[in-house]
């Protein structure tokens, strides 16, 4: 089968940081676009200062498929490349703190007008607009302010974060949207845009089962942990069993029977305390201590299976070492076990994008810290060997 690669012949600037920007280039990569991530002649954040192959695990997973050149921007001289790459690029992608290019004349305002066919993509704490678009922001902190900490965790306990980066990774995939939607009105109007990607508002939408019940009941109450957020529906709990926990959740009454089928006890589908929705939702403790009695007597796989025969919605609660273990996203190449010179044997993720009928594209190997700059600055500029020297030796790449 053929690669997809639907958006082969884009170039990108790249200059992620960290989490967001990063996964923002990593996608617009493994969809065919070539990537040039531009680093400091330091390094990037996360590809660690002294390391200069290839950097940590999350640096080597968010960098694949890009060629790697290093500009120092607080130069004018590195100022004035940036300005000459954009003459022959389609977007330019960044997460710095607020108004850190534009502090440099590199803002969208500038490099637009260079090129008006550019896309400029920005991805930021709170957007360029508004009362806070200033302040910093990273996926703490933006849970904290976003409602997410607030909805997280026990009731009798202090709101909690997800454990996962789930704020950043929501600004790279909507910031992946908006240069994509960006790049097909290019197409009808030949015209470049600014791309505003504020991650306060990717992660607004996620609270709506919370935000129902606000609104319906007119306060915010209290956090349910692994029960329904609204405390709405029943059994929709994790449940102990003989080897762990399992995740069960019933929504209608069809998956309520067959979960009764499932435990072997269809009569509790006519017991009058868990007859309806509601009713299911009023005795949710004596519910949930119906079904624990159930997986506590089973392993995790044992009811997984019982749970896929008759048709209820269950997982195992799967820990780290089962998921980069996991058969179905190996069989489906989501993910590749491969060796990597500065983090060893380790799994690494593949573009979760795919294309019926089409490949997706192979892992490449990580570029080391301005691997490709020499080869880039002189397609791309004509630089010449005596130029290069200079400018490295003058620390402007």
């Amino acid at each position: 089968m053929d690669v997809a690669e639907p958006l082969k012949g884009v170039t990108v600037l790249d200059f992620g940081q960290v989490y967001n920007g990063p996964y923002c280039g990593f996608l617009l990569a493994q969809a065919g676009a070539r990537v040039i991530k531009i680093e400091s002649t330091k390094g990037e954040t996360l590809r660690g200062p002294g390391r200069p192959v290839n950097g940590t695990y999350p640096f080597a997973t968010l960098n694949r498929g890009k060629e790697c050149i290093t500009l120092n921007i607080k130069k004018k001289e590195g100022q004035n490349l940036v300005r000459r790459l954009v003459e022959h690029a389609d977007v330019l992608l960044e997460n710095f703190a607020p108004g850190t290019l534009a502090k440099y004349g590199l803002g969208s305002d500038e490099l637009r007008t260079i090129n008006p066919e550019l896309i400029y993509a920005s991805s930021t704490g709170y957007g360029g607009s508004g009362r806070y678009k200033d302040y910093l922001g990273m996926d703490i902190t933006l849970q904290a302010m976003t409602g997410i900490m607030s909805v997280t965790g026990q009731a009798d306990g202090p709101p909690q974060k997800a454990g996962a980066a789930l704020c950043d990774f929501l600004g790279g995939i909507h910031t992946y949207a908006g240069i994509v939607s960006a790049l097909y009105e290019r197409e009808r109007t030949g015209i470049g845009s600014t791309v505003d990607v504020s991650m306060q508002d990717c992660v607004f939408p996620t609270l709506l089962t919370q935000l129902g019940a606000y609104f319906q009941q007119g306060e915010q109450r209290p956090r349910t942990g692994n029960r329904h957020a609204g405390l709405a529906a029943a059994p929709y709990n994790v449940y102990e069993a003989k080897d762990g926990h399992v995740a069960i959740i019933s929504i209608r009454e069809g998956h309520w029977r067959k979960l009764c089928e499932a435990m072997g006890e269809a009569s509790l589908a006519s017991d009058e305390r868990f007859s309806s929705v509601h009713l299911r939702s009023k005795n949710m403790d004596e519910l949930d201590a119906k079904v624990e009695k159930w997986t506590r007597r089973h392993n995790k796989a044992e009811i997984f299976s019982k749970a896929q025969a008759f048709g209820v919605i269950c997982a195992p609660v799967q820990n780290l070492e089962d998921v980069v273990n996991d058969p179905h996203l190996h069989e489906r190449g989501s993910l590749v076990w491969q060796k990597h010179e500065g983090v060893g044997e380790a799994v690494f993720f593949n573009t979760p994008i795919r294309f019926k009928g089409k490949n997706t594209p192979y892992l490449k190997e990580v570029a080391s810290l301005g691997e490709h700059s020499n080869a880039i600055l002189s397609e791309m500029l004509g630089l010449g060997k005596e130029e290069l020297e200079v400018l490295k030796k003058e620390d402007v790449i």
